[in-house]
């Protein structure tokens, strides 16, 4: 039996919320670090907006703040006897934290990983080749010690920095799975591997990809199903909660398991809440995994929109469904001009003569350049691509950048040393 059936009703949905929301705020209470922040809330009517409202809102940067000797007695409130393990906190740019998650925490946190494989309406005869980080970064291990929820197999492969991608292709031919899962950066170099050795992907056993801890855009995701021949399955998630929502087979937005969580989402800079389908920030409180962190009001730096409804009319249409439009941080300035990543990628990867990008801000000696290093296709012509490209980043970005052609599998064999594939970077002192 899960640790936690889907609400019926919405209102049985509604009723589990207001209670989780008490103690979600009763746990926050015992931290030192909101210790007199939340004096002036009154727990019997955290369901009306002005007074959950008074909740203040939380930040990595207010995290990151406290000294890392003092991050366990400061913010967390489990005792070590109730600690299961430890999650490395998702993001990639300044100083990871590493969040406890107690023995209660992680049964829940299993229940959320075990919805996806229901989402992606798997079977017994389905095999996943499992190629996301096995670690201190939760979501391999979640994601294969989950599937057992749905009695599906799994191959524990992890990523490239454990398992080479050369071995991993060999596994995949020899094991031919059914689904692939991992970040979406790893499985474009993947494909781009194995073209480059004759094979052909698009025609393999693989019908299902699930991805996750990277955002997704409409032309990633084109080019993984059709490198893949696969469909696509985003999904949601953070350390500071768990797994928080799924695509289903409907592939209208990700469907948020709001008896995890509590949502918000809220002006960029008045914080108050907006319309059904227009974006805003996306702010978090955690309502099951908070027994050793007490997540309230978290802001997760995604812009996002949600929608009462959606497409799915199982037993998970009791969910609001949640689109991601970008994050906030994901940009830097050249020149004077914005490069957003999101928009950037999408212009690349919607070039068939592009196997592979990483784009920096670099100094050359009075003057900031945009540095575009590209691995072509098969059969590309480097001098042709130089200025057509060069040209397309101009008349998009207004910025020209400079071109380099490292040699096919270099930057795959780049991002395999990381966890999450930083394909943009400010080198600037």
């Amino acid at each position: 039996m899960t640790a936690l059936p889907i609400p019926k009703t919405r209102e049985a949905l509604a009723a589990h919320q207001t209670k989780r929301k008490i103690v979600a705020v009763e746990n926050a209470r015992k931290s030192r670090f909101f210790k007199g922040k939340l004096d002036h809330v009154n727990p019997d009517h955290l369901d009306e907006p002005e007074e959950w409202a008074k909740i203040p809102i939380l930040s990595k940067d207010m995290l990151r703040d406290i000294a890392d000797d003092r991050f366990f007695e400061d913010f967390c409130i489990a005792p070590r006897s109730d600690i299961q393990e430890f999650w490395r906190s998702g993001g990639s740019t300044g100083k990871p934290l590493f969040y406890p998650r107690t023995f209660e925490d992680i049964k829940y946190a299993m229940a959320a990983f075990a919805r996806s494989y229901e989402m992606m309406e798997t079977t017994p005869d389905d095999i996943v080749h499992n190629s996301f980080p096995l670690g201190i970064h939760p979501a391999g291990h979640m994601w294969a010690r989950s599937a057992s929820h749905h009695n599906v197999g799994v191959n524990w492969a992890g990523s490239g920095t454990g398992t080479p991608s050369v071995i991993q292709l060999q596994l995949h031919g020899m094991m031919n799975p059914t689904i692939w899962m991992g970040m979406p950066s790893f499985g474009l170099h993947l494909a781009n591997l194995a073209e480059e050795k004759g094979i052909d992907l698009a025609s393999g056993s693989v019908k299902k990809i699930l991805t996750s801890a990277e955002p997704l855009s409409d032309a990633k995701c084109e080019k993984l199903e059709r490198q893949w021949g696969a469909k696509v399955f985003n999904s949601f998630g953070m350390t500071e909660c768990s797994l928080m929502g799924s695509e289903s087979v409907h592939h209208d937005g990700f469907v948020m398991w709001t008896d995890m969580l509590f949502f918000e989402v809220l002006d960029e800079k008045t914080f108050e809440p907006v319309a059904e389908g227009e974006q805003g920030t996306f702010v978090i409180t955690s309502l099951m995994t908070n027994n050793a962190t007490p997540f309230v009001r978290w802001n997760t730096g995604d812009i996002v929109s949600w929608h009462e409804t959606h497409a799915d009319t199982g037993p998970y249409s009791v969910f609001p469904l949640v689109c991601h439009a970008h994050r906030t941080a994901g940009f830097f300035k050249v020149r004077g001009v914005n490069i957003n990543h999101s928009e950037f990628e999408d212009l690349i990867f919607t070039q068939p003569s592009i196997a592979e990008f990483r784009l920096s801000a670099e100094n050359r000696g009075d003057s900031d350049i945009l540095l575009l290093r590209l691995e072509l296709a098969g059969g590309a012509d480097a001098e042709s691509e130089t200025g057509r490209i060069r040209d397309l980043v101009k008349s998009t970005f207004e910025v020209t950048p400079e071109i380099e052609f490292p040699a096919r599998g270099t930057i795959g064999a780049e991002f395999e040393k990381t966890i999450k594939a930083e394909r943009f970077s400010d080198n600037r002192g």
